[in-house]
C-alpha cells in the first residue's frame, strides 16, 4: 500500500516557530536531519503518515491541524483567482495552499481587499444600471447646457476680470460720486443717456426684480428689493453701457461654446462688474486691509451688504495687488448649491463644501449671526471659514421669506491676518463629501464612501449609520 504523502511545509514551520526552536532542533527531536526538514517546510518533500504521528507525539498535535486543507481562507482565494481579472495567473491550487498556510494574516488582508474590489464593483454595475434606466447615459456624455458650462468655466477660473476692474475703476474716477454712488449714477443715466430710474411696488410688478423699457428709457425697480439691492441694479445698467468693451473682451476669454452660454455668461460678468463699480478695487483692497477682512465693517463703510463684500471680497487678485484668496459659496436650506466663486477658483478638490459639518449650515439656525470656526478637512488641509445668512427681496405676508447663506473662506495660515482670527476659534473635523470622506466615527455621516467597502466586519458597529472598515 503507498504511503499517503502530504505537502505541509508551512503548517510545520509555524509549529517549530510557535515553539522557538531552531531546524537542528526540531530535526534532532523528529529524527531526521536538518537539511530534510528544511527541504520539508519548503514543500520539496513530502510529510509522510510517520512523520506525521512523530509530529503529533513529540509536541501534542491535533492531526487534523497538519491534514487536509485546513484553511478558510483557501476557498475563497480560489474563488478570487477565477476571477476573469486574475485567470490564468496561477497553474495550479498550491500556490494558493502555500500562501493560505505560511501567511494566513495576508491571506486574508487580501480577501478583504477583494471584496472591498467585489462591493465597489458591484455598486458602480447598479449605478450605471439605475442611469441607464432613467434614460442619463446619452446626456451624461453629451454636450452640457449652457448655464452649467458656465457655472463650470467660471467655478474653475480665478474670480477676477483685469478689463472689468481697470474700466471701472476709471470710470468711478471720473464720476466722483462722493458719498452717493446711486444719486450720482442716477444723475449720470439721465444726463447721457436719458434714462429714469422708477420704483414700483409689488402690485405691479410682482414677478420681476428689474425691467428695462427701451422705448421710454425707464428702468423699473422691484420695491421688494433691498436699497443695496437696487443700487446693484442700477450699476449693472450703467456697466452694460460704459463698461461694454471690457465686458465683451473678458467676455471672449471664456471661450463659451453657444450663443446661450455666452448671453448668461455676461449677465454674470454684469453682476461682477456692477460690484466693481460699487466697490472700486484699490479703495476696497485698502480698506479691507485695515479693517482686517471684517464683512460688516466693510458692509457699512461702503454702504453695501453683507452678501456683496463677501462676494466682492473673493474677488481681489490683481497681480501685484492681491490679497488673501478667499473664496465664496452660497446655499439655500436644503443644501442647493447656487453659486461657488474665488481668487482663485472655488476649491472642490481641498475644500469640497459638502460637509453638513461645517457652519454654512448651521447659519441658518442662527439668522444673521457671524460664525467663524477652522475647518479641519480631511486630506485637504485647514481652512477659516466664516458663515452668514442673507435675506432676498422682502417678502409679503403670507410669503416664505426667501434666505440664503453663505460661506466665506481662506487657508487657515491667513486666519491671523483677519479678524476673525484674533480669538481662538473652535475646530471641526469636517470632509470634502461624505462620498470622498473616510473619516471614521463621523456622527454626521449622511452617504458612504465610495472608497470604503461597508460591513466587512459584523462583529463591530459604529454609531455612523454607515459603517465601514
Amino acid at each position: 500500500m503507498a504511503e499517503n504523502k502530504i505537502f505541509a511545509g508551512p503548517r510545520v514551520r509555524r509549529i517549530r516557530n510557535a515553539q522557538g526552536l531552531t531546524q537542528t532542533a526540531m530535526a534532532d527531536a523528529l529524527g531526521i536531519s536538518p537539511s530534510y526538514l528544511n527541504l520539508i517546510e519548503r514543500n520539496q518533500r513530502p510529510l509522510t503518515v510517520q512523520l506525521l504521528l512523530k509530529l503529533a507525539s513529540v509536541y501534542k498535535l491535533d492531526l487534523e491541524e497538519l491534514r487536509g486543507e485546513t484553511s478558510d481562507n483557501i476557498a475563497e482565494l480560489r474563488a478570487m483567482f477565477s476571477d476573469p481579472l486574475l485567470s490564468g495567473e496561477l497553474p495550479g491550487d498550491q500556490e494558493l495552499i502555500e500562501v493560505a498556510e505560511a501567511a494566513p494574516n495576508v491571506a486574508s488582508g487580501i480577501l478583504k481587499l477583494y471584496r472591498a474590489y467585489r462591493e465597489q464593483s458591484l455598486r458602480l454595475k447598479d449605478l450605471s444600471g439605475l442611469l441607464a434606466e432613467e434614460g442619463h447615459v446619452a446626456a451624461l456624455s453629451g454636450a452640457r447646457l449652457p448655464a452649467d458650462e458656465v457655472r463650470d468655466v467660471l467655478e474653475a477660473r480665478p474670480s477676477y476680470f483685469e478689463d472689468i476692474e481697470v474700466a471701472a475703476e476709471a470710470f468711478h474716477t471720473a464720476l466722483a460720486p462722493a458719498d452717493d454712488l446711486g444719486g450720482a449714477l442716477k444723475e449720470w443715466l439721465r444726463k447721457n443717456h436719458g434714462m429714469t430710474i422708477r420704483t414700483l411696488p409689488v402690485h405691479v410688478m410682482p414677478g420681476l426684480r428689474r425691467r428695462f423699457d427701451r422705448h421710454s428709457m425707464r428702468l423699473f425697480l422691484s420695491e421688494r428689493l433691498s436699497l443695496q439691492d437696487q443700487l446693484r441694479e442700477i450699476a449693472m445698467e450703467t456697466a452694460q453701457i460704459v463698461l461694454h468693451e471690457a465686458l465683451s473682451s473678458e467676455l471672449d476669454r471664456l471661450s463659451l461654446s453657444t450663443s446661450e452660454a455666452r448671453r448668461i455668461a455676461r449677465f454674470e460678468l454684469a453682476r461682477y462688474a456692477a460690484l466693481a463699480l460699487m466697490m472700486p478695487y484699490g479703495a476696497f483692497l485698502a480698506a479691507a486691509q485695515r479693517l482686517k477682512y471684517d464683512l460688516s465693517a466693510l458692509a457699512a463703510r461702503f454702504r453695501v451688504s453683507f452678501e456683496q463684500a463677501a462676494s466682492r471680497l473673493a474677488t481681489l487678485q490683481r497681480p501685484g495687488a492681491a490679497t488673501i484668496p478667499f473664496f465664496l459659496m452660497e446655499i439655500d436650506s436644503a443644501g442647493n448649491r447656487l453659486r461657488l466663486s474665488g481668487a482663485q477658483g472655488f476649491p472642490k478638490a481641498r475644500f469640497g463644501g459638502s460637509c453638513p459639518k461645517l457652519n454654512i449650515y448651521s447659519a441658518f439656525a442662527q439668522p444673521g449671526q457671524v460664525l467663524a470656526e477652522r475647518a479641519e478637512i480631511f486630506g485637504g488641509g485647514e481652512f477659516l471659514v466664516v458663515s452668514r445668512t442673507v435675506e432676498g427681496p422682502q417678502a409679503g405676508f403670507g410669503e416664505r421669506v426667501r434666505r440664503t447663506a453663505l460661506l466665506i473662506g481662506c487657508d487657515a495660515s491667513h486666519a491671523a491676518e483677519t479678524v476673525y482670527g484674533e480669538s481662538p476659534l473652535a475646530t471641526v473635523a469636517a470632509g470634502t463629501a461624505c462620498r470622498l470622506c473616510e473619516r471614521q466615527g463621523c456622527l454626521a455621516r449622511a452617504e458612504p464612501p465610495v472608497t470604503r467597502p461597508l460591513g466587512l466586519d459584523e462583529m463591530v458597529t459604529g454609531f455612523s449609520a454607515f459603517d465601514f472598515q
